[in-house]
């Protein structure tokens, strides 16, 4: 009876998760369509298109889901109740009036708003119009300010670099931004460097580069700031021309550029052993898959979820379960940040800060077989950022079962007399949730994964193309030469994720484990000490004293638990947080940008769960780090009581990146990936992953021969072996 009942709450609760994971689901173009209707309908917003050339209009630059409330979706969640109305966030540029502004607003209801209203901040901090992201139409109007100085510029273009800017057929020049956009609040100033544009522009940096003021809302008055070309610094476009005509500066001469040479193209070369006419290994999936995808509610062994890519910052995970049970109500990728370091103005100033670059809409298509196995499930993305209409990112995300290759457990049990007792193993699946960011020269691939014995990991790989600089003397206490002019610069990569961890319930506390050595007299040989470890527990009880500094001593186990749900053992049901970084700050606390990203002080920092506390980073951060919009740190100053409430972990990982030769053409993702692990601690009563089927026990009969017990129908054919399963056991002299 017990175990029906069991059953039916499980079932029960499997249905309310799958009623509710359409609350986190990402906007459809329908529902983006009614809420650009609605707003455009609004005549006093004012509204244009965000194609409109001018920069002096009001427009639509984002819009993605408002998610409801935590305790409203939790009413559809744990009890079967009505979903909250669904919501957009939209964020609108008002630059059409006497004081430009940003504003934010929640719209609804969905799929037929009627209404907006205001968005506020915390502090009800204004959103300064100068941190607002740069749209493609402002992006025309620097290129154009760019063939202007271009034309004063082309002959010391071409003489130095044989390439030119605009004007040109195949040898053309383009340029990459730099950001932030100046150096202190209510600047939008930038640093633009000129690469050859060739595949794999971005490691071809010509020695060219330009300050152009570009704030005035009319591109007419934007102006040069300043110019570096070949080391050397000029006030403006004519100093440098009028001074490389009297030849009184040192001139650049690059090498002839060379068609034939391929390094920054991925086409092959050099020498390889491997058979070239062959394929490598692939996945198969021998009965089809064993996962379940309904709109964005994934099922798994033990596991269910939702998932949303959120335009501004990607992948998020909601509503985390394992056979019904919540593990966590979120776990979401909240910002990436990479702080270089340089010679060149371009270099020193680049510290780039990528949910202002909108992250989660550049998860481009996925290439089956490279990006993500041929079988897995792929799945279309929308966005609505920068843009008149929804845009569709095809296979932007994917989803798939794999096999690690290696056994999730497995003993051989020796009899020491050359046979065995038993043999018993498990294979090692797991599921992966994907998608990745291109923001400009790099690829970021976001990775969720899924294990049958109550772990999820996440884990953030780095690819493509470094950001390069021109090669300077000096530039070698900054980086790594990896062509004959260019420099590979130093820099650090950082990741914020936000852990809204549930164990057993909403109430949790968090303690840390760690060893201290003991002394004793050793009870059966008095005149013996002995030494050993012991657990050592500390208890956390506010929230400055569970923000862990970078640099000062981290405990290896950190535990999040329930005080009142106890698992058969009497151990307080628990998860802990695994790290796997080589993270560390990338400023001195409280320097100008790092008042941006006061969540890169700590690679762990727990916080009470508020609603108003949602994200630790926004899309202005970027262009304004000096007075961000949104603060981190506001959410730790309060220090409030964290023993038995409902906590968050706000994670940090990462990796200092010195480049070096075999960067090129790219960034390679062995070893560059970072990321954590949740793992159950005493939240079961013994490992969960005993429920699959997938085991294999082999022992040995009466007259020593191998009995193979297994769950599951071996599978033989000719994708996966055309050898039946074997296994011996014996260890004999020969």
């Amino acid at each position: 009876e017990k175990a029906l009942l069991i059953l039916a709450a499980t079932s029960r609760e499997r249905e309310w998760a799958q009623h509710g994971a359409s609350i986190f689901a990402d906007l459809t173009p329908r529902e983006m369509r009614a809420v650009r209707d609605y707003l455009h309908s609004r005549s006093e917003l004012g509204l244009v298109s965000a194609r409109d050339k001018s920069l002096k209009k009001n427009s639509i630059l984002l819009m993605e889901l408002h998610v409801p409330r935590k305790h409203e979706a939790l009413r559809a969640l744990d009890r079967g109740q009505a979903k909250p109305p669904r919501q957009a966030c939209v964020v609108i540029q008002f630059a059409n009036q006497a004081h430009p502004n940003v504003t934010e607003y929640i719209v609804g209801p969905l799929p037929f708003p009627d209404s907006h209203q205001l968005k506020t901040f915390k502090g009800d901090r204004p959103i300064s119009f100068e941190s607002r992201p740069i749209s493609s139409v402002e992006y025309e109007h620097v290129d154009a300010i760019l063939n202007k100085i271009a034309k004063k510029v082309n002959k010391i273009l071409h003489e130095s670099t044989g390439f030119t800017f605009s004007n040109c057929t195949d040898r053309c020049l383009t340029f990459s931004d730099i950001a932030p956009r100046g150096l202190e609040p209510g600047e939008r100033r930038t640093w633009i460097m000129l690469q050859k544009f060739v595949e794999g522009y971005f490691i071809h940096p010509v020695g060219f580069e330009v300050l152009i003021n570009h704030k005035d809302l009319d591109p007419e008055k934007w102006t040069v700031e300043k110019v570096w070309y070949n080391g050397q610094y000029f006030d403006s476009v004519e100093e440098l021309v009028e001074k490389y005509e009297m030849g009184t500066i040192s001139k650049l001469k690059l090498p002839e550029h060379d068609e034939q040479d391929l390094y920054s193209t991925y086409i092959p070369r050099g020498h390889s052993n491997t058979h070239t006419n062959i394929h490598g290994p692939k996945l198969v999936e021998p009965q089809g898959p064993r996962y379940q995808v309904d709109g964005n509610f994934v099922e798994y062994a033990g596991w269910s979820f939702a998932y949303r890519v959120r335009s501004s910052a990607g992948l998020q995970i909601y509503d985390l379960r394992f056979n019904g049970e919540r593990v966590a109500y979120e776990v979401s990728l909240q910002e990436a940040i990479a702080f270089y370091s340089g010679d060149t103005p371009a270099a020193m100033q680049t510290k780039y800060i990528d949910a202002g670059w909108a992250m989660g809409t550049s998860d481009y298509e996925l290439a089956p077989g490279i990006d993500c196995p041929e079988i897995a499930t792929f799945v279309d993305m929308y966005h609505f950022y920068d843009t008149d209409k929804p845009v569709r990112y095809k296979n932007a995300l994917c989803i798939f079962e794999m096999t690690t290759a290696s056994p999730l457990r497995r003993h051989f049990n020796s009899n020491f007399k050359g046979g065995y007792n038993f043999y018993g193993g498990l294979e090692n699946h797991v599921l992966v949730i994907r998608t990745t960011s291109t923001v400009y020269n790099y690829d970021y691939i976001w990775d969720f994964l899924f294990y049958q014995n109550g772990v999820m990991e996440s884990r953030v790989s780095a690819t493509g193309y470094i950001h390069a600089t021109f090669f300077t003397e000096n530039g070698l206490n900054y980086g790594t030469r990896v062509y004959n002019y260019v420099l590979g610069n130093l820099h650090t990569h950082l990741v914020h994720y936000k852990v809204d961890l549930d164990v057993a319930g909403r109430d949790n506390s968090f303690e840390s484990l760690e060893l201290k050595y003991v002394n004793f007299t050793n009870p059966w040989s008095p005149k013996h000490t002995i030494k050993q470890s012991i657990l050592h527990r500390t208890q956390y009880e506010t929230e400055r004293s569970a923000a862990f500094r970078f640099g000062k001593k981290f405990p290896r186990y950190l535990h999040f638990y329930n005080q009142n749900q106890k698992n058969k053992w009497g151990h307080q049901k628990g998860y802990r947080i695994q790290f796997n970084s080589h993270a560390n700050s990338v400023l001195p606390r409280g320097w100008r940008e790092e008042n941006g990203i006061p969540w890169s002080r700590y690679p762990l920092a727990i916080t009470r769960h508020k609603d108003s506390e949602a994200t630790s980073s926004s899309i202005y951060t970027q262009n304004d780090p000096w007075e961000p919009v949104v603060s981190f740190e506001d959410y730790i100053r309060n220090n409030e009581n964290i023993v038995n409430q409902d906590l968050v972990a706000w994670v940090t990982v990462g990796f200092l990146h010195i480049p070096h030769s075999e960067d090129i053409p790219n960034t390679a993702t062995p070893g560059n990936a970072v990321g954590f692990f949740l793992r159950p601690f005493n939240f079961f009563n013994e490992d969960p992953s005993l429920a699959s089927r997938s085991t294999v026990i082999v022992r040995p009969d009466k007259e020593g021969k191998p009995k193979v017990q297994r769950w599951t129908p071996e599978v033989v054919g000719h994708c996966v072996s055309d050898k039946p399963f074997f296994y011996n056991g014996t260890y004999v002299g020969v």
